[in-house]
């Protein structure tokens, strides 16, 4: 187990290697700059599900437009395409994930957590640092997706790790470093270079933990640094050791504490119905 690292949890592993292809394609066009809205739209369309998941997120109050948006179309010119990609993302990500052990992980609380988490690093950046808002709803909803892993690829050392945690208060990440050698932060970033995500993403989830780690995207990662720790203390129902905070994060963030009490109220309002739209396992 000495040299058990994250790459290794992650390469070869057909379920994990790849992104689900309806994102690749949408990705791949956008990245085009003679793709039009309806290039992407007919890419959409072709998964029923996606579309309405997509039209019911835009109608909700994560995003409150005064007017119904009937046509992914409609939804694109709104919100833009590389908007659009990132909530693809979001919406396909938790469909990779099933068969985790019950004991492990209760997937429902994991993605309810996930979410909250985006919700709130998208209220940051809307509120404070002019940062794209579906980009930080993104990376805050994945900054604990290498937990899901290890879940998955070394379930008797999570349990160890979790175990620690329960009965010795310890910090998580702590307590996985000690019993695995990294932590979910680290499998977290790793899955972010394989999948070939923004530098922006890959930071953010990799270094959320310690945001001063991080070489560049500082107000990204610093603006999920915020978010998991505001998770953890008002959603987290496994009495969870909150991280320590990074004392400069809120001005990397370019936010004011003083905004705390909007930023909580505005995730709040909006995780009932973005939760039951984002999620698959229904």
């Amino acid at each position: 187990m000495a040299q058990l690292n994250p790459h290794e949890l992650i390469v070869g592993s057909v379920e994990l290697s790849s992104l689900p292809e309806v994102y690749s394609q949408i990705n791949d066009l956008v990245d085009d700059p003679y793709c039009s809205v309806n290039d992407i739209s007919k890419i959409i369309s072709h998964d029923p599900s996606l579309t309405t998941r997509l039209l019911k997120l835009v109608n909700s109050p994560f995003y409150g437009f005064p007017s119904q948006v009937s046509t992914v179309s409609r939804a694109i010119a709104i919100i833009g395409m590389r908007e659009l990609r990132d909530l693809v993302l979001a919406t396909s990500v938790t469909r990779m994930f099933t068969g985790l052990p019950n004991d492990l992980v209760n997937m429902a609380q994991f993605w309810r957590e996930s979410i909250y988490c985006g919700l709130v690093s998208r209220a940051i950046a809307g509120h404070c640092s002019g940062q794209n808002r579906e980009r930080l709803f993104v990376a805050g909803m994945l900054h604990k997706i290498g937990a899901l892993i290890i879940y998955k690829k070394i379930p008797e050392l999570s349990r160890e790790a979790i175990s620690r945690v329960q009965f010795n208060h310890e910090i998580l990440h702590r307590a996985e470093n000690d019993v695995i050698g990294f932590n979910y932060s680290d499998v977290g970033g790793e899955l972010m270079r394989q999948w070939k995500l923004p530098k922006s993403l890959e930071s953010a989830v990799e270094h959320h933990l310690f945001p001063a780690d991080s070489l560049d995207n500082s107000a990204d990662t610093a603006i999920v640094h915020l978010a998991s720790l505001i998770t953890t203390a008002l959603q987290s129902c496994n009495d969870e050791v909150i991280p320590p905070l990074d004392e400069k994060a809120w001005d990397s963030a370019g936010c004011a504490v003083e905004l705390l009490e909007s930023i909580i109220e505005e995730a709040d309002i909006q995780l009932a119905e973005t939760y039951s739209l984002v999620r698959c396992d229904h």
